[in-house]
């Protein structure tokens, strides 16, 4: 357990450069706190203590604004960042070295049974307000925008931007389909837009009819 927990802390230093000490690390990195009391209710849901599993869930949603399901999988040298805002659903699978930002949402679709959530490969980075939705698999070493929402597979070794989610990049390639983060849809906006051209063409079809009524009158 000691050995984890020094990994754990390790994997602080390497991710985050504002990290200065062991005792600061320990003592105020909530993302931290969130993965330890994770590991317990783990612990306790694996042996079907289901009850004790959630309430140590609850009380380290309230302690630290982050709420994994004590059912969640989570590998080696999680890192959360920040972390407030981050709900990991029941059936989540995370590999290892994975980095999720504030405000990630690993959940599901809907009502579901079953595998629900999704499973995050092997170095993968989820960066801030991203919502990665449903059974789908973000491969390994693939990269989600910040505000991204993801409903569909990721290959890996990809960056996916945008609402929804599209690769980017994907081996190293950049796609034609590339979607910066300054130009993410906005279908609010562009149903404003189709709705001022239909008045557009409903004013111009009555002008006309007013022309012709003058003109036949």
């Amino acid at each position: 357990m000691f050995k984890r927990m020094k990994e754990d802390i390790n994997t602080v230093f390497d991710q985050d450069p504002a990290a200065r000490s062991v005792v600061e690390v320990v003592l105020t990195y909530s993302g931290l706190h969130a993965v330890w009391a994770h590991r317990i209710a783990h612990m306790f849901f694996k042996r079907k203590m289901f009850f004790i599993a959630r309430l140590i869930s609850q009380i380290n949603r309230f302690f630290t604004g982050i709420e994994i399901h004590p059912g969640a999988k989570i590998g080696r040298r999680f890192f959360i960042d920040h972390g407030m805002g981050v709900v990991i659903g029941e059936t989540c699978e995370i590999g290892d070295d994975v980095t999720v930002y504030q405000g990630v949402t690993l959940g599901g679709t809907g009502k579901e049974k079953g595998k629900r959530h999704p499973t995050i490969k092997d170095h993968a980075l989820i960066a801030t307000g991203a919502k990665v939705l449903g059974n789908i698999t973000i491969g390994e070493y693939s990269k989600v925008g910040a505000g991204s929402v993801v409903l569909k597979d990721v290959p890996p070794n990809s960056t996916v931007v945008g609402i929804p989610g599209r690769v980017v990049i994907q081996d190293g390639v950049r796609l034609k389909r590339d979607l910066n983060h300054s130009d993410l849809p906005d279908p609010i906006a562009d149903r404003c837009s189709a709705m001022e051209k239909e008045i557009e063409r409903l004013q111009s079809e009555i002008a006309a009819m007013k022309r012709e009524r003058s003109h036949s009158g």
